[in-house]
């Protein structure tokens, strides 16, 4: 049996006599606990090409619904590959234009943003699980 000081914080410091080896089981096991409980959050992503024609942007949109209803993180990008990096324009106004459509599934987190040959957009979503 050890003496195994519980809180030291609390006036007076709060002290047990317990076997130690037991009390850190039973931390390590409490904290396991705590761990699983903590939501863990989920981000789908979906790709655009500067110059995506209206169909595959409607297909899209459909699985970003599809994430989003389910209560994932969006990260929706546009990459410029080669010389479309001159249609950079293109490529914001593509994501805004889906941040837009997506105004009831979920909110923007992040603007899009030029990071290297990728432009990049978070919406979260509304829905909790």
């Amino acid at each position: 049996m050890d003496l195994v000081e519980i809180s030291p914080k609390a006036k007076p410091p709060v002290c047990k006599i317990i076997e130690y080896k037991k009390f850190l089981y039973e931390q390590k096991k409490r904290e396991k606990a705590l761990k699983s409980k903590a939501s863990k959050v989920v981000v789908k992503e979906i790709r655009f090409g500067p110059n995506t024609d209206e169909h595959d942007f409607e297909f899209k949109k459909k699985h970003a619904i599809k994430f989003l209803e389910s209560g994932a993180k969006l990260k929706a990008y546009v990459f410029f590959k080669g010389r479309s990096i001159v249609f950079k324009d293109q490529g914001q106004i593509l994501l805004l234009r889906l941040a837009q459509e997506l105004e009831d599934y979920g909110t923007v987190e992040q603007m899009p943003r030029l990071e290297g040959k990728r432009m990049t957009m978070f919406i979260a979503s509304k829905k909790k699980k």
